[in-house]
């Protein structure tokens, strides 16, 4: 899928390196699993689909989210993550929108569900902007937020 100059595309063998090279800020780096330990699990748990988030060709970010419903009845966003090198220019922004186009598209999602840390503030104002809502469920430390994407 392609959204401007930004696009994802499912990790394979011929990117699943690149996607492990990638990094968050350090104060990030607490929020979120390597994208190693992502790609690993995708393996293991094959309902969950990996990809790499690029911009105008070159691997900049990572997401992962699972095939089918679970909690509160949704379609979870795993992961998400953009390079530390390329943050703060919309891409996270791009490339979720192009996630929640293939969740909708693909796997006919009615509603998407994301947890994260609450001191995260990155992911909150990108979840609030994509207008993911907060209804107060929380899963160990972090707070899921939830998006519908039709009824």
């Amino acid at each position: 899928m392609k959204f401007t100059n930004v696009e994802i595309t499912e990790v394979n063998v011929d990117n699943w390196y690149a996607c492990c090279e990638l990094e968050v800020a350090q104060e990030q780096q607490t929020h979120m699993e390597p994208n190693a330990v992502s790609i690993a699990q995708s393996k293991f748990e094959p309902n969950l689909r990996p990809y790499a988030i690029l911009l105008e060709g070159q691997i900049v970010g990572f997401l992962m989210f699972n095939s089918v419903p679970e909690e509160l009845d949704g379609y979870w966003i795993y992961r998400i993550m953009v390079d530390q090198a390329y943050q703060g220019r919309g891409i996270g922004k791009a490339a979720t929108q192009l996630m929640l186009a293939e969740l909708a598209e693909s796997f006919e999602a009615k509603k998407v569900v994301v947890g994260y840390h609450p001191e995260n503030s990155g992911a909150h104002y990108l979840y609030k902007s994509l207008g993911f809502e907060d209804h107060g469920d929380r899963f160990g430390k972090e707070m899921a937020v939830v998006k519908q994407l039709a009824e």
